[in-house]
């Protein structure tokens, strides 16, 4: 039965050979998996996403049958396919994150931020993630009421 993936936010940064080693707590999570292949490839062109390659294989599914804007889900899939490669993690941990995206998303000589998000590793450099930090705090009390009144706990 494969672990949780875990979550909160975890540092990270790429070594001179553009590899990431993972924390200790992904490495768990990924390696209790049955397939050990992942997808590292960034939708946005801004930020990366590492995926166990099952639920890679559901978004391949979702872009083959999205109706509702055909264009869009082409769009991404491309995006997707230009920037993404099968990665696996070496026996340390680390996976290779590819020249394209590296450059692409500016991730080299910086802190990395991981965060799991609906069962992949969102991997952002840190100006992204001062944007999204920015983004989440801007309206938090307002956001916290919508929620609460919805049933957060």
């Amino acid at each position: 039965m494969p672990v949780e993936l875990p979550r909160g936010r975890y540092p990270g940064r790429l070594d001179d050979k553009g590899r990431l080693k993972l924390p200790s707590d992904f490495i768990q999570f990924f390696k209790s998996l049955p397939e050990s292949k992942l997808y590292l490839t960034s939708l946005d062109g801004r930020i990366a996403q590492l995926y166990p390659i099952s639920e890679w294989r559901v978004n391949e599914k979702f872009f083959d049958t999205f109706q509702e804007d055909p264009d869009a889900a082409d769009n991404i899939a491309f995006n997707a396919a230009d920037l993404g490669a099968d990665v696996e993690m070496d026996g340390q941990g680390r996976i290779v994150v590819h020249p394209d995206l590296r450059r692409e998303l500016g991730m080299e000589g910086q802190e990395l931020h991981l965060i799991a998000y609906k069962g992949h590793v969102q991997i952002l450099t840190e100006t992204r993630y001062q944007e999204q930090k920015d983004r989440a705090t801007k309206d938090t009390a307002s956001d916290l009421k919508v929620l609460k009144k919805a049933g957060l706990r």
